[in-house]
């Protein structure tokens, strides 16, 4: 055995350098704290978050015609559409809408599909729950949007 591998075994050289680094990185002026429930962070532009469902501002309805365009496109499957046909005028209409998004991989290949742009992926990151049940979600929760919680120092 060689003397120079002993030797950085004994004075941990190795070990010197590494901690080197991280001592030179940590510069008050180069740290970055976020203060997060009182500070929202920066989300980027293209960021995939919680869905939505547009709603037509002039009248309030749902802009979703129940095509179910965004329930064939989904790979999970996890989009469920039933509609019904109006008897007067010939036209389909949504009965029930559910996304459950404990599955959902945010691809965003539903919004891509919608041909009426009523489902979207909106910038909403704050989707911890406690349990599954709160994850599927309805026409109702879908048009609403997530309610925020106010945090205060």
């Amino acid at each position: 055995m060689s003397v120079a591998p002993l030797l950085r075994k004994i004075f941990l050289v190795d070990l010197i350098k590494g901690l080197s680094v991280t001592f030179r990185s940590q510069h008050p002026d180069e740290l970055i704290t976020e203060q997060y429930p009182l500070e929202r962070p920066w989300i980027a532009e293209r960021y995939r978050g919680q869905p939505r469902m547009a709603v037509n501002p002039d009248t309030g309805e749902s802009l979703c015609n129940g095509c179910g365009a965004c329930a064939l496109a989904c790979p999970e499957k996890l989009i469920t559409v039933t509609s019904d046909r109006d008897p007067v005028t010939k036209k389909k209409y949504m009965t029930s809408y559910t996304y459950d998004v404990s599955r959902c991989m945010f691809c965003g290949l539903c919004q891509e599909s919608c041909p009426t742009d009523c489902i979207e992926l909106s910038q909403d990151y704050e989707m911890a729950l406690y349990s599954r049940e709160g994850m599927t979600l309805d026409r109702v929760r879908l048009e609403k949007g997530p309610e925020p919680t106010e945090y205060a120092r």
